[in-house]
């Protein structure tokens, strides 16, 4: 397996990149003085896929809300019935897995016996195994997960307002499905899955840390299977331009209220470089404006309708992107009137030549503190890759980002575009 060798002399970082011949892309950026190795094996599938057509196939196939993160709790599932995670255990590294919107995550980090636990990781993703009754068992356990999460306001708040934003994208409906979603999840709907979606063509693994990159190639080539590459058009409905609802409310037996306001966002439709850089120019707007240096988070937190918990985050993916102001609040609806209220203070007079350069100089920090950890460096790559720029290349716009670039995000922060989110204290629990 040939290998090659991009450098950044900017940041002396090195990435070393191969295509195995099943099509699984292997970066490794190697930190000979770091005691800690970190590996993510990743798949370009997420919780917002609920219909594909199959190579070969002219046919939709619809797969069932919470398939996703089904199937990712389903593979540590080995036909010997040992336990990965005790694999792990027994070799010292610490694993773990994640489903997100638009990615499956398995992950591993440890100081020693990499080559042992990396081949773990490598073949237990590569070895679906799923009977009636493992599924069904599983079945029990994730219907006890999803309940638990109803039962979490931070949690509801959030997807009452992806569901009042989004009308059709499969984004606004539970990671980990419903009950009753979850219920029509067979052997065979998982294994057809996983045969689509896990093929190699449509997986990066990601390694950071003192490994040797030859070693982690050598083990690649030792362990990855020869799989003929397949590959899924996914099938999405178009979406509306405007939210589905603008408010929606219900009520917990909480002590304080939670609230979301989300902002509609198209430009998970730009190039792959276009949305790199309109990532880069919305975080710096939110850090501008809802940064704990803001007077906005000054102004809000002094008086009380904000605590710790007020964050604003902006998500991009190749089917969807949204702007999400969260936190909690003894007065959501007053909060939300002050932001509104600085949103358009801020399109009136703009932003001051200083502030900008402020917020700029601290977030491209940020961005290269990333090379300080070997878990945040892995996760760096791999959503870069997925999202389709190379690695090095997605700090540029960092140093060309314009006070222009920043104001035109304004533009979406529009009553057409915002929806907001609260869940209530219950009557009988003020």
């Amino acid at each position: 397996m040939k290998f090659e060798i991009r450098e950044d002399a900017q940041f002396g970082e090195k990435i070393y990149s191969a295509v195995h011949e099943s099509g699984v892309h292997i970066l490794v950026c190697p930190k000979p003085l770091f005691t800690e190795n970190y590996v993510m094996f990743g798949t370009k599938y997420g919780s917002s896929v609920d219909r594909y057509i199959a190579d070969g196939e002219s046919e939709v196939t619809s797969i069932p809300d919470g398939t996703a993160h089904f199937l990712e709790h389903k593979m540590f599932e080995n036909e010997d019935g040992v336990d990965v995670f005790s694999l792990f255990g027994e070799y010292g590294a610490s694993a773990n897995a994640f489903t997100s919107f638009d990615k499956t995550v398995y992950e591993f980090s440890c100081t020693d016996n990499f080559e042992k636990n990396l081949e773990t990781l490598i073949k237990f993703v590569q070895a679906p195994y799923f009977t009636k009754e493992t599924v069904a068992k599983e079945q029990g356990i994730i219907g006890q997960e999803i309940k638990m999460y109803d039962d979490s306001p931070s949690w509801r708040v959030l997807m009452n307002l992806m569901s009042a934003v989004y009308e059709h994208n499969a984004v606004k409906n539970d990671i980990a499905g419903t009950v009753e979603s979850i219920a029509e999840i067979t052997p065979e709907i998982l294994y057809k899955t996983y045969n689509n979606f896990y093929n190699p063509a449509n997986m990066v693994l990601c390694v950071c840390g003192p490994a040797d990159p030859e070693t982690v190639f050598e083990v690649c080539e030792k362990t990855l299977k020869s799989v003929k590459p397949t590959h899924v058009s996914v099938v999405t409905e178009k979406e509306p331009e405007t939210v589905k609802q603008k408010e929606v409310r219900i009520a917990m037996p909480i002590s304080i209220p939670y609230f979301c306001i989300g902002i509609k966002d198209f430009g998970h439709t730009l190039s792959p470089a276009d949305k790199s850089r309109r990532e880069i120019a919305m975080t710096l707007l939110l850090s501008i404006l809802f940064g704990k240096s803001s007077p906005l988070y000054k102004r809000l937190y002094e008086s009380g309708y904000i605590n710790e918990s007020f964050d604003s985050e902006y998500n991009i993916s190749d089917n969807y992107s949204i702007v999400i102001i969260s936190g909690e609040s003894n007065n959501p609806d007053e909060a939300y009137a002050i932001i509104r209220e600085e949103i358009e203070k801020i399109k009136k007079n703009g932003i001051d030549d200083a502030e900008f350069e402020i917020n700029k100089k601290a977030l491209l920090g940020g961005a290269i503190d990333v090379f300080d950890k070997t878990d945040d460096t892995v996760y760096a790559m791999l959503s870069t890759y997925f999202s389709g720029i190379d690695f090095f290349d997605s700090f540029k716009p960092y140093y060309t980002v314009t006070k222009k670039d920043v104001l035109d995000m304004l533009d979406i922060f529009s009553d057409e575009y915002i929806s907001l989110s609260v869940v209530d204290v219950m009557e009988d629990q003020v």
